[in-house]
């Protein structure tokens, strides 16, 4: 194996630990002073609220070309989904009705009302 002291690779990853241990130190203390803290809560405050102004902006937008907003279409979308789940009840107790007055189920013949109309005949006319 090659000499630990003049070998190019150990001696770089040696560097970047020390300059890696350095940075972590320097974060640390900077993580730690109340300015940064107070710096940071006042960032997050601005990005929140700038993103409400973005938001009541799109709104406004969307608004103006009469076209729904997010909430919209999720509130839609949830009322659909209760509308289905409705109409799955309604489905399950009409099969028990039919079950328990004895209609084969899987035949619509049962629920359709008769033909009464008869195609034309040969000659054109209806018989």
């Amino acid at each position: 194996m090659t000499d630990k002291t003049n070998d190019p690779v150990a001696m770089w990853q040696k560097m970047m630990g020390e300059m890696e241990k350095g940075f972590n130190s320097f974060a640390n203390q900077a993580m730690s002073s109340p300015e940064f803290s107070q710096a940071m809560n006042r960032a997050g405050g601005v990005a929140a609220g700038a993103q409400k102004q973005l938001g009541d902006l799109m709104e406004k937008y969307l608004v103006t070309m009469n076209l729904p907003s997010r909430e919209q279409v999720t509130g839609l979308a949830e009322r659909l989904q209760a509308i289905e789940g409705q109409i799955g009840e309604i489905k399950l107790m009409l099969s028990q009705i039919a079950a328990s007055a004895g209609v084969a189920q899987g035949t619509d013949s049962a629920l359709r009302p008769p033909r009464t109309k008869r195609p034309p005949s040969e000659n054109g006319g209806q018989t």
